[in-house]
């Protein structure tokens, strides 16, 4: 092995190796076990999220292959409709200065198909960085014929069973980008606005109670009113209950629209009165369908103002109003119609008034426009069917939650569950196998062919297929089974379907989770016919945030690239990546600045290990993650301290006799010791892996390899290979070789390089055969391996050592001078201890000789620790200067009652104790305390001292 630990010299080959030698693909023996890869965006790379993701599945498949389980960790991407259609949309203009639609839609596609065989695997790449042991043999994309084929038997099948239907209905509209698009791609954003607040004339000189005759209603989108068809008021709201069921007259369109009595109508907020536009809000639309008002859709495609509107019912009839939308306002922009609409109310005397309002206004995240709510013709799943049988896979605990609170945020989605739009108004996805004759009548088939036979039409009657493409979504709904190679029952299906867990982020529960629910129970069932669920446990993550604990985002410059960490990036290169494509040049400089304060000197190179150990450590479950670069640094040193370790291992036992060919062999206390501790961490870190607690698996480890193995055990492997005999050293050795394989073998799901790298030298001194350690069995607990008397015993031991160790340090003793110790209080049991492990204490606290005062004999003047009930006494006469002791102490003393008395002032300050944070007084605290300890022990140390 080299003297010192370099990843980059390790990672990618192994990597390749592993690869090449198929050791990802399924073994075909043992019990199945299957992950379904949440299928990131082919536009997409590798972000925090990801590497946190993808740490946490990898070593849940590494567990379980080394566990004897068939395992299959299925890897794919998604085609990630309105984000890839963006990305070639872009590359056209640039490169081309053309449009999709001067290409036309065949071309585009082509376009697109191209585009992603030339760099739409960025993402696929960065897994391998990461050391994810996906079976690449069997990759996935939601665009790929296998996965084409089971959509489109999905949407006839739902077609066919009344459980879709096309309908018009208010969606989410992308003006720019033409499209509807889901929840989850809308950015709500903070924003300072205005209300304001219109005068709507009473008709037929009706007034209020209090002789007005006209209502006021508030508004931040004044340009909406031209689709208002009611006004509501609450039913006991006594201004106006005796209102409902009159009209107002809607000023600039004269619209005669009725005042309805409805709850939404909030009469402790603004005036009582609310506006509705059921074709232009969705709390306005549910009220619309309580009172059956008509809805008036007045905006385009592109959000500005239809000349004539267009009217329709609630069950879709459209209807004629007639009530013109004024000719100055045709084809305006929206929003230059709401200052254009607000100037008419004014000059009509109707502006009430105008007042700042704080809202919150939702965005594309793709577009970055206002997305408005608009009236448009979609394709619908009935989803209320599918939820219930969805349901209760939870409840009767066939799929579990972990944490298991995330049940509840389930269960409020499912029980407020709404019909989901799956269309989607693009050129890339899967195009809806719908096909219309002339009249508008709509068929529904597999392909055109089919819907020709089924329905018996001639070929002279032309047909042409809905233009719109499925909902991303729609896809990755089938995500476990399709890519299994349903609607065919294949031998994969059989085996790897239920999968066994799904480790995903809260935010798509709902999205993702609970649609693959849905969809897997209605299409899959067993032998009995019974629903199969798409998978038995849900993990959650939390979100990875930056070490401020802000969402990472490149608008704010806080993102980090977990390939940065493995390989590391210079400072300036790390400025361009986070800087090259802001439009804006202040927030660029702000961000420039920002990076270069955090990051002076670039990051450095930490290598997979270490960051997948640190994202693992991090793992609390379900909760977000500050990110800490320090602890980063901290799992880097770690991966040093393991890889020296191994060396002195190997140096102590390459050539040399480890017990692999018989001879006798005596164990020490310390080999008894380790080998107990290491089946004690075994226990721990299976029931750790197998309740997902992924942070505390990991802490074990560390423990157990820093703080076990290598301060302790292999200190404590020195006296007796120096000086021990031979059945003394052979034994060591074996258990040196025996605890550090089995220690690689633990690791290995977290760490998989520096693993694999020392265990193909160790595992010939262990005499064990192969060629990978991720092919070997995953350490197995042993409680007849678990010596407690040995553990007691060596526990004993340290904390003997440790107590020398202290009183050097406060003593200042050199840790090379030898020392003469007495010991008091010494049990029958104490001096057996001592006696048996005379070499190792005389050793490790570096004494000369231990000496055991009678029963009530005091001792001279001696610094003393405690091992239990005895008494380590170390005189100090002769091992100290007097005078130069004392002027250090007081030195230190005076420090110490200056900081104390700094620290007291502060708390005693009024000002300072009512304006400073909990936290900040609560740490002063503490620090006085620490002031105050600090004192008193310099002042017994003078005392003891000053009596020499």
């Amino acid at each position: 092995m080299d003297k010192t630990f370099n990843p980059q010299n390790i990672e990618t080959q192994l990597y390749q190796e592993w690869e090449e030698k198929g050791y990802f693909k399924p073994s075909g023996k043992g019990e199945a076990y299957s992950i379904m890869i949440p299928p990131p965006n082919v536009t997409g790379s590798l972000h925090m999220g990801h590497a946190f993701q993808d740490t946490i599945m990898d070593t849940l498949i590494r567990y379980k292959r080394m566990d004897g389980n068939n395992t299959l960790w299925q890897v794919g991407t998604d085609h990630a409709g309105i984000a890839t259609q963006m990305v070639v949309e872009r590359k056209l203009a640039n490169e081309e200065g053309k449009t999709r639609h001067e290409l036309g839609r065949e071309s585009f596609i082509d376009r697109i198909w191209d585009w992603k065989a030339e760099s739409g695997g960025t993402i696929t790449k960065q897994l391998r960085r990461l050391g994810a042991s996906v079976d690449w043999d069997r990759e996935r994309f939601t665009m790929d014929d296998g996965l084409s084929e089971a959509v489109k038997e999905v949407f006839v099948r739902l077609y066919q069973d009344d459980l879709i239907y096309r309908g018009k209905r208010l969606v989410n509209w992308d003006p720019k980008l033409h499209t509807a698009i889901s929840d989850l791609e809308v950015e709500n954003k903070d924003k300072k606005g205005n209300m304001w607040h219109l005068r709507y004339p009473l008709a037929d000189g009706v007034t209020t109670k209090d002789g007005k005759n006209y209502l006021v209603v508030a508004t931040t989108r004044p340009e909406t009113m031209l689709g208002d068809t009611g006004v509501a008021v609450n039913p006991e709201d006594e201004r106006y209950k005796d209102l409902i069921g009159k009209e107002i007259i809607l000023p600039l369109v004269n619209r005669r629209i009725p005042i309805v009595g409805d709850e939404h109508a909030d009469m402790e907020k603004g005036t009582g009165c609310v506006k509705i536009t059921p074709a232009h809000d969705f709390n306005d639309n549910e009220v619309g369908k309580r009172h059956q008002l008509p809805m008036i859709n007045i905006f385009s495609i592109d959000a500005a103002i239809l000349p004539a509107g267009e009217s329709y019912t609630f069950d879709g009839k459209e209807l004629t109003l007639d009530a013109p939308i004024p000719e100055s306002l045709h084809n305006m922009d929206r929003f230059e119609a709401r200052k254009a609409i607000v100037a008419s109310f004014e000059e009509a005397g109707l502006l009430e008034g105008i007042e700042d309002n704080a809202m919150t206004v939702p965005y594309g995240d793709r577009s970055g426009v206002v997305i408005e709510p608009l009236l448009t013709d979609q394709w619908y799943v009935r989803v209320a069917p599918l939820a219930e049988p969805a349901k209760k896979a939870v409840e009767d605990g066939e799929i579990q939650f972990v944490p298991k609170q995330y049940e509840n945020m389930y269960f409020s989605w499912m029980n407020d569950i709404q019909d989901w739009c799956i269309s989607r108004q693009l050129w890339w996805g899967h195009r809806i196998p719908a096909w219309y004759d002339a009249e508008g009548n709509v068929y529904v088939g597999r392909d055109e062919a089919e819907v020709r036979n089924e329905h018996k039409l001639a070929d002279d009657i032309a047909l042409s297929q809905d233009e719109d493409v499925l909902d991303t979504w729609f896809s990755s709904a089938l995500w476990t089974f399709s890519t299994l190679g349903w609607p065919e029952n294949t031998e994969d299906m059989q085996v790897f379907h239920p999968s066994n867990t799904l480790v995903t982020g809260f935010d798509i529960i709902f999205f993702w989770v609970a649609r693959m629910i849905m969809m897997t129970m209605h299409f899959i069932k067993d032998e009995n016919g019974k629903s199969q669920v798409p998978f038995k446990t849900v993990y959650v993550t939390g979100l990875i945030r930056d070490e401020h604990g802000d969402k990472m985002s490149k608008s704010k410059g806080n993102v980090l690239d977990p390939i940065d960490m493995i390989d590391g990036i210079d400072l300036e290169s790390l400025v361009e990546k986070r800087t090259g494509n802001l439009m804006q040049p202040q927030l660029a400089q702000k961000i420039e600045k920002n990076t270069r304060k955090t990051f002076p000197g670039g990051i450095e190179a930490h290598g997979t290990d270490a960051l997948r150990f640190t994202l693992a450590a991090m793992a609390s479950t379900g909760r977000d993650i500050n990110w800490d670069m320090n602890r980063l640094e901290g799992y880097r040193n770690f991966c040093n301290k393991l890889w020296n370790a191994s060396r002195y291992v190997l140096m102590n036992t390459e050539e040399h006799d480890c017990g692999a060919n018989g001879g006798e062999l005596e164990f020490s206390l310390a080999d008894r010791w380790i080998q107990g501790q290491l089946h004690k961490t075994i226990k721990q870190c299976r029931q750790h892996l197998d309740a997902y607690r992924f942070d505390l698996a990991a802490n074990t480890l560390y423990e157990f390899t820093w703080n076990q193995f290598c301060d302790w055990y292999l200190e404590l492997t020195k006296p007796v290979l120096f000086k021990g005999n031979e059945a003394q050293q052979r034994a060591t050795r074996k258990t040196l070789v025996s605890t550090l394989e089995a220690l690689l073998r633990m690791m290995h799901p977290l760490m998989p390089y520096i693993t694999e790298t020392i265990w193909r030298n160790v595992a010939p001194l262990a005499n064990i055969e192969g060629d990978s350690i991720m092919l070997q069995a995953y350490p197995a607990y042993d409680e007849n391996l678990v010596n407690q008397q040995a553990i007691d015993d060596l526990e004993w031991v340290k904390q003997f050592v440790v107590g020398v160790r202290n009183i050097r340090g406060e003593m200042d003793i050199s840790p090379s001078k030898p020392l003469s110790v007495l010991v008091k209080n010494a049990s029958g049991e104490h001096q057996r201890r001592m006696d048996d492990n005379m070499t190792f204490l005389q050793a490790m606290a570096k004494l000369e000789e231990i000496t055991v005062l009678a029963e009530g004999e005091k001792g001279p003047a001696s610094s003393t620790a405690l091992v239990g009930d005895m008494e380590i006494l170390v005189p100090m006469a002769g091992l100290i200067d007097k005078d130069a002791e004392l002027a250090r102490i007081a030195k230190a003393l005076d420090k110490a009652e200056k900081d104390f008395a700094r620290t007291e002032g502060k708390l005693g300050n009024e000002k300072f104790v009512n304006n400073a944070p909990e936290a900040v007084i609560n740490k002063e605290r503490e620090k006085l305390e620490e002031f105050r300890v600090a004192m008193e022990k310099l002042k017994e140390q003078k005392a003891t001292i000053e009596s020499l």
